[in-house]
């Protein structure tokens, strides 16, 4: 079907298969297995993901919502939109938000009593985490409350941190801060939603939190990163990395006449400058890595590759931005993308 065909998702990096040990899928993209209607959406974890398999429009309690981990494939009926981490999957229905122990989710027996409920009012809705009144989080207590005057219309999770982005295009950051994901210049926790004001004036389209970094997009295409850049996730120069290089071609030339042009921690959201000026669409964040859609449906990512999570046929990290040539040849369009916290997700349409 025409649907099924805009629907094709490709997935590079660290797959559930190896996540429990055994072989993964080797160091090429992996098509997601989908049936007719093809796959709407992803929501990775560590070791496992759910997707969206169902048909659209639908009526959501015939949710087509599966969770998938090593070898294993459970439908998840009822459901509309999951929260998925290694403790604890957030399903969110019609009517109802709830969680689950992760071994319960994974083998399909959602009819033992939750870890937490939380009946929700109908229409209108946002996408998860946001829930009315405040967010959920896939670990105790479930749920936070936001303060009454932050419009948010979309809200993402770090490690440590939160995002939230403002019905006026603005950006709200709190929790951990050591490594500068805040984008306040300093390293401080904020226990409250904080306004990023180095962003002010540029209304945003999109966030992304990575494990300790993170990444907006303005409505003119335009890249903000800030926060940790130990792997290069920022696409800064990163010291770690240098030496790495350094090592393998083994020089034997000091780095520290450079030292001043690397980047450790970014405090305050940078402007990244990508390839032939290029507008941005959409980013998705890793633990440690960082994706991005271009308005011509390329995808270009950075930071760290040890599991091939960038998509590049290596294990190699990289500070720099590249383009995933991999999709350009097959003649792939990209549509979306959702990083796991070492994978790569990409919604491809097909020449």
């Amino acid at each position: 079907s025409m649907a099924a065909a805009a629907r094709v998702w490709l997935a590079f990096g660290f797959s559930p298969e190896e996540a429990a040990g055994e072989p993964g899928p080797g160091p090429g993209p992996w098509r997601l297995e989908a049936g007719p209607e093809g796959i709407s959406r992803v929501w990775p974890a560590w070791s496992y993901v759910v997707v969206d398999t169902g048909e659209r429009p639908r009526p959501a309690r015939s949710a087509g919502l599966e969770v998938r981990s090593a070898g294993l494939r459970r439908p998840l009926p009822g459901w509309a939109e999951a929260l998925p981490s290694e403790t604890h999957l957030v399903l969110r229905g019609r009517a109802a938000a709830r969680a689950w122990p992760r071994e319960a989710a994974l083998r399909g027996e959602l009819r033992d009593e939750p870890a937490w409920s939380r009946e929700l009012p109908p229409e209108p809705r946002q996408p998860l985490p946001l829930l009315p009144g405040g967010f959920a989080t896939p670990r105790p207590p479930f749920f936070t409350a936001l303060p009454a005057g932050l419009r948010a219309r979309r809200l993402v999770l770090g490690t440590e941190h939160v995002l939230a982005l403002g019905a006026g295009g603005e950006v709200f950051t709190w929790g951990g801060g050591r490594h500068g994901q805040l984008g306040h210049g300093l390293l401080e926790p904020e226990v409250q939603p904080r306004l990023v004001e180095a962003l002010g004036g540029v209304p945003m389209q999109a966030v992304a939190a990575g494990g300790w970094h993170s990444a907006s997009v303005s409505e003119a295409g335009d890249l903000y990163v800030w926060g940790w850049n130990e792997s290069g996730q920022l696409a800064l120069p990163s010291k770690a990395l240098a030496e790495e290089r350094a090592r393998e071609e083994d020089t034997g030339e000091q780095l520290a006449a450079e030292d001043a042009a690397f980047i450790s921690i970014q405090a305050f959201p940078a402007l990244l400058d990508l390839p032939e000026e290029l507008e941005v669409s959409a980013v998705s964040c890793g633990s440690r890595h960082t994706a991005v859609v271009t308005r011509g449906g390329e995808l270009y990512t950075w930071g760290w590759g040890k599991y091939g999570q960038l998509g590049h046929g290596n294990n190699i990290s990289s500070d720099q931005a590249r383009r995933v040539e991999h999709l350009v040849a097959k003649g792939l369009r990209v549509e979306e993308v959702v990083c796991g916290p070492w994978t790569t997700y990409v919604r491809v349409r097909e020449p």
